[in-house]
């Protein structure tokens, strides 16, 4: 496979919408929305300038699975087999299966937002003037500063009148659980300094929440934009994007796929998700093992399986949209997925170690002959993807030598662990 930029289209089906049929760049990455909600998306390349028709026929695939389970959910009765590739007809069942899905309050939530940071304030003000313009204003915004060497961090949070927590123990885990022990709502959100967070996000968060039955969700990011190898490589291959249908992880999911070892890390990114706080009490903090500063990866993924295992039920929800920034480069590529593979070996040798479900054996064990496989179709060449596979085995490999070393360290998962 070789490298393509691709153009990215955000194109809103309840406007005055021209389908898409500009040949000067030949990849071009669509998401389709409907107003507030994200349906669907579609990878097109052009070789030669398409029809109308081609473009709409497109369109209907991408949000045709979408639009089934909501008309399913909200009793919607039509004919969405029969959508013809138009953009009147395309309005007109997103109008009847969708006009009651959108926002209808716009007071404050009581959601916490925490953002971890170390050393990005660039990003860092990005993300907060996407927090600034949300739907519905969080209860309040957390900045936890995990060390960083000057002072830009703590001045921008100051100039958006954030509340800003100095944490100068290493370590994205601590970070995370520094911010929910400091918080004042009863859902606390997380997302990334790199994220720019879409401005229904708190309100979708506090929506999910409204079902008693959950207790941590997950929601949608979409790449903020595609334009270099390494990119197109993450989203490609590494994706944080789960989809536009909603999910729920709960019992039966968990234990349908114990044998083999529940993938967890497909609920969502550590980059859009939310607890209830007293989940943290019921079962425990982020293992401080994990992650940037420790293992590299994985406090979020170990965090679900603890969830799932203690017989919680998390949501994915869809309609909780951020933007992420991938790294840019090959070389920053290559360290994220050595951080990943890892943290990922770690989370799973932890899992084990804290539940005794063999099937987390049997996932490594999986891992290791998929990587020997990736080995014999990259070679002799090892492009495109292939360019990060030693990285990744080095990290998976680095995994377990780190759990080993650390397999005793007091993890923290709870309040008093320090004491």
């Amino acid at each position: 496979m070789t490298f393509s930029k691709y153009i990215i289209h955000h194109l809103d089906l309840s406007t005055d919408l021209k389908p898409l049929q500009d040949v000067s760049e030949p990849a071009h990455y669509c998401v389709f929305w409907y107003r507030s909600i994200p349906l669907g998306e579609a990878y097109i390349f052009f070789n030669e300038r398409i029809s109308a028709r081609t473009f709409w026929e497109e369109c209907i695939k991408a949000i045709s699975p979408a639009l089934l389970k909501y008309a399913s959910h909200n009793g919607a009765r039509v004919a969405i087999s029969e959508m013809r590739p138009e953009l009147a007809s395309i309005q007109h069942v997103c109008d009847v299966v969708l006009r009651s899905m959108h926002p209808y309050e716009n007071k404050q939530c009581d959601v916490s937002v925490v953002i971890c940071t170390r050393n990005r304030a660039g990003y860092l003000k990005i993300c907060l003037e996407y927090l600034q313009n949300q739907y519905c204003a969080p209860r309040e915004i957390i900045v936890v500063d995990n060390g960083s060497a000057t002072e830009d961090t703590r001045l921008v949070a100051e100039s958006f009148h954030v509340r800003y927590i100095r944490e100068d123990i290493p370590g994205l885990d601590v970070a995370r659980n520094t911010g929910a022990k400091s918080a004042c709502g009863h859902i606390v959100a997380y997302t990334d300094d790199d994220t720019r967070p879409d401005r229904y996000w708190v309100y979708r968060i506090s929506e999910t929440f409204r079902d008693p039955a959950i207790a941590a969700m997950t929601g949608l990011v979409i790449a903020a934009s595609l334009d270099t190898e390494a990119e197109v490589i993450f989203e490609k291959f590494w994706p944080f994007n789960r989809g536009y249908l909603q999910k729920t992880y709960d019992e039966v999911y968990f234990r349908s796929s114990l044998n083999s070892g529940p993938p967890v890390w497909e609920i969502g990114a550590g980059a859009n998700m939310a607890f209830r706080k007293n989940t943290f009490d019921e079962i425990g903090y982020f293992d401080e093992r994990l992650d940037v500063g420790a293992a590299g990866c994985s406090g979020d993924s170990e965090l679900w399986y603890r969830t799932l295992a203690c017989g919680l039920v998390i949501r994915y929800n869809p309609l909780a949209v951020v933007y992420h920034s991938h790294r840019d480069s090959i070389h920053g590529l290559r360290r994220q997925l050595y951080s990943y593979m890892r943290g990922f070996t770690v989370a799973i040798l932890i899992q084990y170690q804290r539940f005794g479900h063999r099937g987390n054996l049997q996932r490594l064990l999986s891992v290791m002959l998929y990587y020997l496989r990736l080995m014999k179709w990259g070679f002799p060449h090892y492009r495109f993807q292939y360019q990060t596979l030693f990285s990744e085995v080095r990290g998976f490999l680095a995994g377990f030598i780190y759990y080993l070393r650390h397999r005793n360290t007091n993890p923290k998962i709870y309040s008093n662990d320090a004491l």
